[in-house]
């Protein structure tokens, strides 16, 4: 945890930061492995360039602080609010920031924490430091990628749980409902990366269909889209069935995908623009005549997040590295009709990719799963 913290005060210090704000959520998880739900009570951890650190937080959660004496100084309140304004004062004092910015992640402080800040600290900037929380998490190192591949593990044996209990009539409630049950049996943590898509037939047309009361008949393709979260790690994957006789253009459109998933996958290695995997396999549906109906990027990065950097769509030049994972997951998406995903989980290893997910990526016969 201390190398993360001073990779947290290097990276804030090499671009001109007093320091950063930091939110419960995956990056406070990831720095001091302190996990506290937002709530009404605010909770935030400060660290400043020059490597202090302190955190703020209601009292009753002090007891979690046992043990990471070390790594920062504690400053508790009650639970009456009028009390919190001064944790924050006494806070900030030792601090000893008088003007500058302080970096902030975008998408995860609240106004909560913020107004609280500002108050006390009324002569600084509060600025978007995505690049630098971008950079902290990205490449992962050998345990974080020990953890995903057992999230993947996970996911894909619980898929295979929930395939032989599917039934013609099923709805896509009850499909995801299998899943969510499977997917904690196989070992996954409670908390999912997100719920899982469950979508059939023309639904499948919608990338981020939601289950409802559609029933399962032959002719239909069926879409899932779901994930398995082990030790904050997270998987994410999609697979495409066919029940019965489909039309024909949906046979043809799962080849298409198939193809633009393995191209994108053979081009992945160290040192190429994010960018290029997006375009092979862009360029693969375009020269199929399916372009306009690849809607979405190829992929983006997953971690202790679902959807984080580095993402994967034809204008990003960011450099990939070894340790970065992300997606990979093309589709063609036919309105009124049905469409395919093919996903996948990958890393940027020192010589090329590998993927963590290795569940067969054909579009298959739900028929040959089914107990």
């Amino acid at each position: 945890m201390n190398e993360r913290l001073e990779k947290l005060t290097g990276l804030t210090g090499k671009i001109g930061l007093e320091g950063a704000a930091i939110n419960p959520g995956p990056t406070l998880i990831y720095l001091t492995g302190l996990s506290f739900h937002l709530m009404e009570r605010p909770t935030l951890l400060l660290v400043t360039k020059a490597g202090g650190g302190v955190i703020i937080l209601p009292r009753l959660e002090k007891g979690k602080l046992e043990g990471k004496d070390d790594l920062f100084q504690s400053f508790t309140y009650d639970d009456d609010p009028a009390t919190w304004h001064g944790a924050f004062e006494k806070a900030v004092e030792t601090l000893n920031i008088s003007n500058g910015k302080i970096g902030v992640e975008p998408t995860r402080l609240r106004f909560l924490e913020l107004s609280y800040l500002k108050a006390v600290m009324p002569t600084l900037d509060f600025v978007d430091a995505s690049e630098v929380f971008s950079t902290l998490r990205m490449n992962k190192d050998e345990e974080e990628i020990q953890k995903m591949k057992k999230a993947a593990s996970i996911a894909q044996n619980a898929m295979l749980a929930t395939l032989r209990k599917i039934r013609s009539g099923m709805t896509e409630k009850e499909v995801a409902n299998e899943l969510l049950i499977q997917l904690l049996r196989a070992g996954g943590d409670p908390e999912m990366p997100f719920a899982p898509i469950v979508a059939i037939g023309d639904h499948s047309a919608n990338p981020h269909a939601v289950p409802t009361d559609r029933k399962l008949q032959r002719g239909d393709l069926l879409l899932m889209d779901w994930g398995a979260s082990y030790e904050g790690y997270f998987s994410d994957i999609t697979r495409t069935f066919t029940f019965g006789d489909v039309d024909p253009e949906l046979k043809e459109i799962s080849h298409v995908v198939l193809e633009a998933n393995t191209a994108a996958r053979n081009a992945g290695k160290p040192g190429i623009a994010a960018g290029t995997i997006d375009r092979a396999a862009r360029s693969v549906i375009s020269n199929a005549g399916f372009g306009e109906y690849f809607i979405h990027r190829t992929g983006h990065g997953l971690g202790m997040e679902a959807h984080e950097a580095p993402y994967i769509f034809a204008e990003n030049d960011l450099i990939l590295s070894p340790g970065a994972v992300f997606t990979i997951e093309p589709g063609i998406y036919l309105p009124g009709k049905g469409g395919v995903r093919i996903e996948d989980d990958v890393v940027i290893t020192e010589d090329g990719l590998e993927s963590l997910t290795d569940m067969p990526r054909q579009v298959l016969p739900l028929e040959s799963f089914m107990d």
